[in-house]
Order: structure tokens, then C-alpha cells, then sequence
């Protein structure tokens, strides 16, 4: 069967294996049950998330001029602490901002290539872990806006990492932790003004990706370079497809990106 739509990121259920559904527009595909299927990616164009438009891609699905306008994509998203909404203070649509940033925040940590910390809204929590294709989470701090758990992250990035290893996360090249025995040794570095926020019993989450076989060495796929692709689907991981042959096809990172898909035996 073919199918053709605007790549964004795969939505995501927590069960017992993580059920992953790419949108393409007229279709929903339930991607586990596509597993052990040779599929067929060819690229069309590009379409805008935020304004529709045909030019190319700039980041995270945005065409150049959205990107450094859009409020989907402020400094504030990759950078919490740059957050002023919680102070009144608008950087690109105050209402936004306010939408977003005045909720509650999860500081977590996650095991996928090595354990980092991280921000999430309470909302994103585990869909944000299944995307950084963690297999293990446990949260911090539990604060009430975006700011507050910025502020939080930099002060404990500075004693362990807020990077995931993509090569060594679907590798599978990991090893189980304790994550709460990681939370008490990073609480005295917690700064003093989201101390009372601290989580101090919780369980971890774990989470098991629908994958049939790791590759050893990973290579990743650039659909636009190379125009077309076909491989056997062996596994989900994150927001990765991970083929037979080790190619691996970051569905995030492509998203605006307009594809045919077709799904063969």
C-alpha cells in the first residue's frame, strides 16, 4: 500500500512495548505492526508545519522565515531558563508564552545512551523519554513554569549530562542505573529557589521499544540526498526507524519533509 503525507513525530503509547503512529494526513500507520516489512521512502518536497509553505526546511520543520518568527521556536524551547512569561515579559506572542511556560514542569532524569537530565511540561511525561528512546525515567522536581525548571537543569547539567548518544541509544549500548540513587546525589545541587519542589519518593518508568534487532553500526539516512530508500523495518526506537541493512531514519529531525510510503511484503 502507498501513502503520502508531511512527516512530524510519531505519536507514541507506553504500553507494555511502545506503539508507535505516524500521521500521513489520510492514514494513520500503526508502525509496529509494519515490522518485518520492506518499506519504500521517496522524497516529494517539503511543506511547513507552521505556514504550510514549499520552501525548504530550515529546523525542526520550519521554513526559514517561520523559524525566526514562530513562537513554536523560540530561544525559551531549547533553553528554559530563558523563559520570562512567569515576569510578563513577551518574547514572541506573550499569549503563548504564557500558555506554555506558566504550567507545571518535570525536571527528570533518563537512561537511554548514558543518564542526562532534562525539562519536560508535566503533560509530555513519558511521550518526552519514548521520543529520547529512554529506557528508563525518574523525575526530579515537580515546579509550576518553565523558568523555574531551567534554571534547575543548569545548575545540575554542570554534574552530569543533558545530551543523548544517538549512535550508542540505538546501539542499545546502555546499562540499567539507579536513578533514584542518581536523584539523592544530585539534590544538594539543586538550586535554592526550586529546593521545595523536590520529588522525594517516586518510581522510576521504565519503557521496552518495539525492537526486533540493534544495529551495530547505525548509519543515518538523508532522504533528501538520496531521493529514495527501501529497506526491512526491524525496529522502532525513539523517533527512529531502524532498518535491516543498519540504516537508521530519524522521523524528528526530517519533520516538514513530504514522503511516499509504501509498504510491500
Amino acid at each position: 500500500m502507498q501513502y503520502q503525507g508531511v512527516l512530524k513525530k510519531m505519536a507514541t503509547e507506553n504500553l507494555d512495548s511502545v506503539q508507535y503512529y505516524l500521521d500521513m494526513k489520510s492514514d494513520f500507520l500503526h508502525m509496529n505492526q509494519l515490522i518485518n516489512k520492506t518499506i519504500s521512502l521517496s522524497f516529494v518536497g517539503y511543506e511547513c508545519l507552521n505556514c504550510g509553505s514549499t520552501e525548504p526546511i530550515y529546523r525542526q520543520g520550519f521554513c526559514k522565515s517561520c523559524f525566526f518568527e514562530s513562537p513554536r521556536v523560540a530561544d525559551w524551547i531549547l533553553r528554559p531558563e530563558l523563559s520570562k512569561a512567569h515576569l510578563n515579559e513577551e518574547d514572541r506572542d506573550l499569549a503563548y508564552e504564557k500558555e506554555m511556560q506558566l504550567q507545571p514542569h518535570i525536571v527528570y532524569l533518563a537512561n537511554s545512551s548514558n543518564v542526562k537530565v532534562g525539562v519536560t511540561r508535566k503533560s509530555q511525561v513519558p511521550t518526552r523519554w519514548i521520543d529520547q528512546g529512554a529506557h528508563e525515567a525518574v523525575e526530579i522536581v515537580e515546579v509550576p513554569n518553565r523558568y523555574l525548571a531551567g534554571i534547575t537543569e543548569v545548575a545540575l547539567k554542570e554534574h552530569v549530562a543533558d545530551k543523548t548518544n544517538w549512535r550508542k541509544m540505538l546501539k542499545n549500548d546502555i546499562e540499567d542505573v539507579d536513578l533514584n540513587d542518581w536523584k539523592d546525589k544530585l539534590k544538594p545541587f539543586i538550586p535554592e529557589e526550586t529546593k521545595e519542589y523536590f520529588i522525594e519518593t517516586n518510581k522510576e518508568t521504565n519503557i521496552s521499544f518495539p525492537v526486533e534487532k540493534y544495529p551495530v553500526k547505525p548509519k543515518s539516512l538523508n532522504i533528501v540526498k538520496q531521493e529514495a530508500y527501501e529497506g526491512k523495518l526491524v525496529g522502532v526506537k525513539g523517533q527512529y526507524l531502524i532498518f535491516e541493512d543498519e540504516t537508521v531514519f530519524n522521523i524528528r529531525s526530517n519533520e516538514g519533509l513530504a514522503l511516499n510510503i509504501e509498504v510491500k511484503k
